[in-house]
């Protein structure tokens, strides 16, 4: 069923909501004069009117009961916010100019997340196009904006939206966001969407007086958990599942990356995620342009990412959080919170070979064994990060890896992103160490919501044990404070760091061992918990690539693999700004000892008998 203003070819507009346990619903509609339109309730519970000659500037609202006004729960835009009218979105008006674009595959994703708020000093999608050619620059393929349905205030991360179909009125509205869809694809760069199916934002959600958009069977943190499985749950779903259509449809993503999957409770015979994963798939054949989904999920569970013929559901990747834990724990020596499970080296190689570190083993932090084998599963399914919104933002400072560690310890965590099979993702900035931090922020309208945060945010803390003197959310210098600076990215080791990144990137394109994202094609060790050893290949083209994630020079008996190496780059070398080279440039296939500085990694290829 298709719900929302759907604007026709004669000038007309059908409405369409889904208020089931609403007796009355009418249509106040504001163009071309004042008027109130019956609707008609069909046996599912939908209300319907077609208006003719509606202007595609006309604001509405619904009437329910003859006495409450309400913007459509599937509103395209909400021009004046929250709290406002709904407004006719004409999307067949749009000159799309993008019919070349076919999309990319998963495993060519090099993903960039911005913020669309604070990755420019002008917060819009027109102002992040300006920023494009840097990404290209940079190698990137595509990029994940944080998610930009409509909010309650100006700024916010966006996981409180409240308006799912329309996108934020202060980044540009749905014309903004289809001119960045637009640029992107003229640049060869893909558009991955993160979408929230989990919850709505606790100001401007008025839903719940439409019908049983929720149920008390399940709590999540944000209290009632969305009906996917309950009485009437079948139009909850379509809900979502036209959500998906629509910005396929009207915006041209290519694919979405959902929030929190593992917060979104459905014990029906027949998964949500799976139904989602299925539209997806079918609208990718009708499209004849691949689309995907990506899931973020705290279940190191692989049926999330095992195909529908083998009762998985679907989904192309999901992110890893190992990877990233493990990276974060080993390198800042952080051990509170859900770090107390990592801060080995052989967590990190677990999380390089296996994808999940927590595979079915015991947990500290979740005091249970966790997740289970994804072996059988290609690399290329799974997203590692050494930054991302949530590890940065969730911290009660917002610091940056950069804020945290040594120059030396952010080119080596560069390294382990890239040198691995899985698919890495940059957070904004990440790529020329900014230093600017990345705090939670909001700006709420309603006073005792914007208290329950402030506190809420100094309880999430006690497990970390930081400090209760944190950042106000709603204090628009916390939001200032957290733009990118463009200006570092020319200067000192922020500009070696930018061209270490493009090197690395580079690499995975031009080199075919690193390329290869198939699991049978590397192994990885660990050396006595200091160091790493990587070899890499495909067909006669090999890599050997050697880390150290100890703050110390060690000198160390290895086995390097058959042949001869030649250095292809080290870490240490003073053309990245690094204390100098101790490795050789040359090695041959024995054991040896190798000298290597501290956290730094070096990079060889084999040489090939023509």
């Amino acid at each position: 069923m298709t719900i929302g203003p759907n604007y026709l070819d004669d000038n007309s507009c059908e409405f369409t909501v889904w208020a089931p346990s609403v007796s009355n619903v009418q249509l106040k509609i504001n163009f071309p004069e004042n008027r109130i339109c019956k609707m008609e309730k069909d046996d599912k519970g939908y209300w319907k009117v077609v208006v003719p000659n509606t202007n595609p500037e006309s604001e509405y609202f619904y009437l329910l009961n003859n006495n409450t006004e309400r913007p459509d729960p599937a509103s395209h835009f909400q021009p004046y916010g929250v709290h406002g009218p709904s407004k006719v979105v004409d999307h067949k008006s749009y000159n799309w100019n993008d019919e070349n674009w076919k999309g990319l595959l998963v495993k060519d994703l090099i993903i960039y997340e911005i913020h669309i708020g604070t990755f420019t000093n002008e917060g819009t999608f027109e102002s992040a196009i300006n920023k494009l050619d840097h990404l290209i620059n940079l190698g990137i393929t595509a990029i994940e904006v944080m998610p930009i349905s409509q909010f309650s205030g100006k700024r916010n991360w966006g996981y409180d939206g409240a308006y799912p179909f329309a996108p934020q009125n202060t980044y540009g509205g749905p014309n903004g966001l289809k001119e960045l869809v637009q640029a992107c694809h003229d640049k060869g760069l893909a558009v991955i969407l993160d979408v929230v199916y989990n919850h709505f934002g606790p100001e401007g959600c008025y839903i719940r007086d439409f019908g049983p958009y929720f149920t008390s069977k399940y709590k999540t943190p944000w209290g009632n958990a969305l009906n996917f499985d309950d009485e009437y749950s079948d139009e909850v779903r379509n809900f979502f599942i036209e959500n998906v259509i629509h910005w396929l449809g009207n915006y041209h993503i290519d694919g979405f990356r959902l929030d929190a999957i593992d917060k979104i409770y459905d014990l029906s015979a027949k998964h949500l995620l799976d139904e989602l994963s299925e539209t997806v798939d079918e609208y990718s054949q009708g499209d004849d342009k691949f689309h995907f989904l990506i899931a973020e999920s705290d279940l190191n569970d692989r049926k999330i990412i095992t195909p529908h013929n083998e009762n998985g559901f679907g989904f192309h990747a999901q992110w890893s959080d190992d990877f990233h834990h493990s990276l974060h724990a080993l390198l800042t020596k952080e051990t509170s919170g859900y770090y107390v499970d990592f801060g080995k080296v052989k967590h990190l190689v677990s999380a390089m070979k296996n994808s999940f570190v927590y595979s079915g083993i015991y947990s500290k932090y979740r005091k249970r064994r966790h997740g289970n084998i994804a072996v059988e599963c290609p690399p290329y399914q799974f997203v590692n990060c050494t930054q991302n919104h949530d590890q940065v933002g969730n911290r009660a400072f917002g610091e940056r890896l950069s804020q945290l560690v040594s120059f030396e310890a952010l080119k080596i965590a560069a390294g382990a992103l890239f040198l691995t099979p899985n698919i890495p993702l940059i957070f904004m900035g990440e790529e020329y160490g900014e230093t600017a931090p990345f705090i939670y922020f909001i700006s709420h309208e309603d006073k005792n919501l914007v208290s329950a945060v402030q506190e809420g945010r100094r309880e999430e803390f006690k497990a970390f044990e930081w400090n209760d003197d944190i950042p106000d959310p709603n204090d628009k210098h916390t939001f200032n404070e957290s733009k990118l600076d463009w200006n570092k990215i020319n200067k000192g080791k922020h500009s070696t760091l930018l061209k270490l990144y493009k090197t690395l990137i580079n690499f995975r394109k031009v080199i075919p061992a690193l390329d290869n994202t198939d699991r049978n094609n590397f192994e990885v060790t660990d050396v006595d918990d200091k160091l790493i050893l990587l070899r890499r290949w495909f067909a006669d083209n090999e890599v050997f690539i050697i880390f150290n994630f100890t703050e110390n020079t060690i000198t160390h008996m290895i086995d390097v693999p058959e042949g001869n190496w030649n250095k292809l780059l080290d870490s240490s070398s003073e053309k990245w700004n690094g204390p100098g080279e101790s490795l050789l440039e040359n090695l041959i296939g024995h054991s040896q000892n190798i000298t290597i500085k501290p956290y730094s990694f070096a990079v060889y290829g084999k040489e090939t008998i023509s």
